[in-house]
């Protein structure tokens, strides 16, 4: 009876962690739609920006324009884009490892500035990495309380020459069930070599619009690494939660399975000792 007491508790146990994830994952599907929308909205207007920038980087302002300088890599700050919040499969895991890959290849002094407060606690342990700042992910603005100071922080620092290369490491969104940790140069900024037709007349200034269309392109695309990386967690987040809920769904019927097989060897058991006893009574 001790047995299917504890095999009793165990179905209890397994069954409370089962309503947990599955709750767990209602609540990231809800979170993903609108998440999902977030980042799929502002797609057009990015490629929109960066068409324009292609066609004003031909010209000699882009030359002398700061953010387009390449220099001798010598410091580099990288903006890691991860998560506040764990039970989502190896989503934050992977940014680090992207990160730390990025890191070795590149011979350098590296900084960081951690979006997400899962992703600052790994940045934290990493040896030779400087940390500038770090941000929460879950704010009801990310462009105007994260994308836009991070951008005018790293902007200043490289137009100041303290830092020579700016990279961006997150999870961009492909599906529900597919996202992929990318790593992007921010600065100096790379324009498409698309050959695209000659702007002749601009109003204002090409060089006043250049550098409008840079810082615009820029915070778009930080933006839109943030938006992508909130459904990219919250997409990985409920795909764990519905493994972790069908794990627990064949933990019990296992458990269901040994107690009935346990009861029924007790029942059995029973029965032999009865029988045994009247045909000792018997005899």
């Amino acid at each position: 009876m001790a047995a299917l007491s504890g095999i009793k508790r165990r179905i209890r146990s397994v069954t409370s962690t089962k309503q947990i994830t599955k709750a767990m994952q209602l609540v990231a599907a809800s979170k993903l739609r609108r998440a999902q929308e977030s980042a799929t909205g502002p797609q057009d207007y990015t490629e929109a920006a960066k068409e324009i920038l292609s066609q004003l980087s031909s010209g000699v302002e882009a030359q002398r324009n700061t953010l387009f300088q390449v220099r001798a890599v010598e410091r580099v700050l990288t903006i890691i884009v991860g998560g506040d919040r764990g039970m989502a499969g190896a989503y934050n895991s992977n940014i680090t490892k992207a990160f730390i890959k990025h890191a070795s290849r590149v011979k350098a002094t590296h900084q960081v500035i951690v979006i997400g407060r899962r992703a600052a606690s790994y940045s934290a342990h990493l040896s030779g990495i400087t940390e500038l700042a770090a941000y929460e992910m879950d704010i009801n603005e990310p462009d105007i309380g994260l994308a836009k100071p991070i951008l005018d922080e790293v902007v200043e620092l490289f137009r100041d020459g303290k830092i020579d290369s700016v990279n961006l490491v997150y999870t961009h969104f492909v599906s529900t069930i597919k996202q992929e940790t990318v790593v992007e140069q921010l600065l100096p900024v790379r324009p498409s070599s698309g050959s695209l037709a000659t702007i002749s007349e601009l109003e204002p200034s090409s060089e006043e619009l250049l550098d409008y269309v840079v810082m615009r392109v820029l915070e778009a695309q930080l933006l839109q690494a943030i938006l992508e990386s909130r459904a990219s967690e919250q997409a990985a987040r409920m795909v764990a939660m519905l493994n972790a809920t069908d794990n627990a769904t064949e933990i019990i019927s296992d458990l269901t399975l040994e107690f009935n097989n346990a009861r029924q060897g007790a029942i059995t058991q029973e029965l032999a000792e009865i029988s045994g006893g009247a045909e000792a009574i018997n005899a």
